[in-house]
């Protein structure tokens, strides 16, 4: 890395924090609102660009080009159909959540089951963000960030000193962030990386199209469509990361607990002036979602033709392109961005952690009469410790499998249908007890952990010992039979909502809420709905769908 590129990337650096200091600098960062929701002062395209960086980072970028690499543009359905998602929580869910004028969505299910119910999810919650997500963000975003930019031979360190070295640069400055901070500046930083991320993903594929059309960008797409077509379709086998049938069953449900009941998504819409600011930040972010496979897809489809499918691990396709197309003088800029991004994805969820810890465990469990004073310092003491831990993890994730993305997605699998299920359930019905939503917030996690730990590799193993015995021996069978072997995990969600879904329902009947839910509305904020919402939203859906006929 020349001296030039040092100087922009640490200019960019620097003044992404000058300007996120500037911008929250009359933000009183000692109250619960101040602290945990930016002030409730966010408007529509901080808010989108906010969305767009706790969303998108190394891993990401990294992991879906890796599966383009292989499979070719059927793995854009994780950004085309998360716009579908984002729209429906804009239209339909965000005027139920911020009519309550809450604060984490552990809060919303107080109101609408009890405290010991939310207690439950917001330890799921914390479970699944600092012992899966924060470490896995903090190595694979290190990895990429390291390898994409050769900074052992850079900096003159081995791979695993520079990996611990990128840890803890990204956790302690988004701690700063996210801990001193608080959201406001979490989601200035991000609007100002989300720009930049954008502008620097598009360069990526756009040197690399140049380059496959030797200096033309139309050249380069008619080459790749004429010279691979089978990359470019977006029904998926039976034995792909996306079988088409999946995008109907348990793809759908896994964007939308992501997008409509995640906490470390939510948090910074409940962080909106009022609810048109919120449905518009959120929608507009839905609309560039779904432009984004062109920064997290298309590059690995040209690094296919580029390196002529011979690369040792698909997940190198990215900082190999990225290495062999970029120019020299916009390294610097291309490594402020990226790490903007690591950066946010960890700020981020360490921001949302210190929230649910605050609000829905230290008042109940620890302080029932606590100032808003002390929640807020009470939730940055755990979001240090809570960073602390991640930082010492992170760094021997070293068994990282090949497919990070998939692997997250499917182990968070555990979580993400019991949680949608329950808040699901909670908005649109009114005598479902407590007592069904906890039986599927502690059975549904394990249901999902047996199938898909326990069960799953069984199937797998007598198929594949049966196929041995037959003498079968062709990869694309053997692929085909261990795919058939046992539902793909997707499908398990799909399944696995309806079963949580029937418990609750059962539970009901069988015992139902004494006195039936009302929901609870505030004056707090304007819950005015934008009036262009819903005609926004058919557009977009409609602009998403036709991709599939396309291709």
């Amino acid at each position: 890395m020349e001296p030039i590129s040092i100087i922009s990337f640490l200019g960019f650096t620097i003044l992404v924090g000058l300007i996120a200091w500037y911008g929250t600098r009359s933000t009183n960062e000692k109250s619960a609102d101040g602290f945990f929701l930016g002030g409730r002062s966010l408007g529509a395209v901080t808010i989108a660009g906010s969305l767009l960086l706790t969303n998108l980072s190394a891993e990401q970028i990294v992991g879906l080009n890796g599966q383009a690499f292989t499979e070719g543009i059927l793995v854009m359905a994780w950004e085309t159909l998360a716009a579908v998602a984002m729209i429906i929580t804009a239209i339909v869910l965000l005027p139920k959540y911020m009519r309550s004028g809450i604060t984490t969505i552990p809060q919303f299910i107080e109101q609408r089951f009890d405290k010991q119910t939310k207690v439950i999810l917001s330890i799921l919650f914390l479970f699944a963000y600092g012992l899966v997500l924060l470490p896995t963000i903090l190595y694979s975003g290190s990895l990429a960030f390291s390898s994409m930019f050769d900074l052992p031979n850079v900096l003159g360190l081995s791979q695993n000193a520079t990996i611990w070295l990128c840890v803890w640069s990204i956790g302690i400055i988004g701690s700063v962030y996210a801990i001193f901070g608080g959201l406001k500046a979490v989601a200035v930083s991000d609007l100002i990386n989300a720009i930049g991320l954008l502008i620097g993903g598009i360069l990526i594929p756009y040197f690399g199209l140049k380059l496959v059309g030797d200096g033309s960008i139309g050249e380069g797409i008619n080459t790749l469509w004429n010279e691979h077509p089978e990359k470019f379709n977006l029904q998926g086998e039976v034995d792909s990361s996306i079988p088409f049938g999946t995008i109907f069953t348990g793809m759908i449900l896994a964007q939308m607990y992501y997008w409509g009941t995640n906490q470390s998504i939510l948090q910074r819409v409940f962080g909106a002036r009022n609810l048109k600011e919120g449905q518009k930040g959120v929608i507009l972010a839905g609309l560039v979602k779904f432009l984004i496979p062109v920064v997290v897809v298309l590059p690995g489809v040209i690094a296919w033709h580029v390196f002529d499918g011979n690369l040792p691990k698909a997940d190198l396709a990215y900082p190999e392109l990225v290495r062999k197309v970029l120019p020299a003088s916009l390294i610097g800029f291309f490594a402020a961005v990226l790490f903007g991004a690591v950066l946010s994805s960890f700020n981020s969820l360490l921001n949302s952690s210190a929230t649910l810890f605050g609000f829905d465990l230290y008042k109940q469990l620890f302080n029932k009469d606590a100032s808003e004073e002390q929640t807020v310092k009470a939730g940055k003491r755990f979001g240090i410790g809570l960073a602390l831990v991640s930082l010492c993890i992170a760094p021997f994730i070293a068994s990282a499998p090949d497919g990070l993305f998939a692997y997250i997605q499917e182990s968070l699998g555990s979580l993400s249908v019991p949680i949608l299920a329950v808040v699901l359930v909670g908005i649109y019905t009114k005598k479902v007890p407590a007592l069904g939503a906890k039986i599927v917030l502690t059975a549904g996690v394990v249901m999902y952990l047996i199938s898909q730990f326990v069960i799953s590799p069984i199937a797998v193993d007598a198929a594949l010992a049966e196929a041995a015995a037959n003498g079968i021996t062709d990869a694309k069978e053997l692929s085909i039979i261990k795919a058939e072997a046992y539902p793909h995990f997707l499908h398990i969600m799909g399944i696995l909502f309806v079963i949580n879904v029937g418990i609750m329902l059962l539970v009901s009947k069988i015992k139902p809420k004494t006195t039936p839910y009302e929901p609870v509305i505030t004056d707090e904020i304007d819950i005015t709905p934008w009036k262009h919402a819903l005609l926004a939203g058919i557009i977009i859906t409609a602009i998403v769908l036709s991709t599939y006929f396309i291709f």
